[in-house]
């Protein structure tokens, strides 16, 4: 007669196989949760794409984030905002930008496997992550619905937000979104609001200079900016200002 730690031992595969099973089904309902989660607490932010693509330019999560930390930390100054529109803003403008940040912002939807492959490629050489491939479409998301919070989920996020702005969004209006938001350094948002507060005039009256020296805060206003003109900000202003001046002359052939 079989000893009871020998039924045992024949039961084993048979508990373990119940087990797993188990186990890949409580699994499978966890998933099945946190997806339901992440869809939930995106509709809490999903946009209505038609109001955004006509109405007036929209205060953007990252604004608000910034407020509310100047209202804490009196040290940082206020934010400064003024939104216009992108006939008020210079073509000058327009291109240096495109140029310092998405050169093929008119040719990709949104997501650029280009520059995604080109700048894997960089890193892995350097062995560090040095460029990112971030595109003008997707910072824009971020800006007016996320955070600067570097995790995968709001990777995620802002791939699925993208992917649905550029179904409803065209370019030009994207832009315009972009430029009237994005940080141009501490507490100023929005290239009409940068243009009045380092020279005291109107985004439109800028000129070639001044036009690369805004496309050159991007992607990191808070260090680099026309208030805070380091070595290396310098150079990129420079190297901004001579590929623009090429591309410039291009257009006009």
């Amino acid at each position: 007669m079989p000893t009871k730690r020998t039924r045992s031992a024949k039961q084993t595969p048979g508990a373990k196989k119940k087990w797993l099973l188990r186990s890949l089904k409580w699994l499978a309902i966890l998933l099945i949760g946190l997806v339901l989660a992440d869809f939930y607490w995106l509709s809490t932010i999903w946009p209505d794409w038609d109001e955004l693509a006509t109405a007036s330019i929209p205060e953007s999560s990252l604004i608000r984030q910034y407020r509310k930390r100047a209202n804490i930390n009196s040290h940082l100054p206020a934010v400064r905002w003024n939104p216009v529109e992108l006939g008020n803003i210079p073509y000058t403008l327009r291109r240096a930008v495109i140029i310092a940040e998405d050169g093929r912002f008119y040719q990709h939807n949104g997501i650029d496997l280009k520059a995604i492959r080109n700048a894997w490629d960089y890193n892995f050489r350097h062995m560090e992550v040095r460029y990112g491939a971030s595109t003008i479409s997707q910072q824009t998301v971020k800006n007016l619905f996320l955070s600067n919070e570097r995790n995968l989920l709001r990777k995620w996020h802002e791939l699925i937000l993208t992917w649905q702005m550029e179904q409803h969004l065209s370019k030009d209006r994207i832009l315009e979104l972009y430029l009237n938001i994005a940080q141009f350094g501490p507490g100023i948002f929005g290239v009409q609001a940068a243009s009045y507060y380092y020279w005291g005039h109107p985004v439109w009256a800028i000129n070639r200079r001044q036009a690369a020296e805004l496309a050159a805060c991007l992607p990191s206003p808070t260090n680099n900016n026309p208030g805070r003109y380091t070595p290396a900000f310098a150079a990129r202003v420079n190297s901004i200002h001579h590929r623009m001046n090429e591309a410039l002359q291009k257009d006009n052939q």
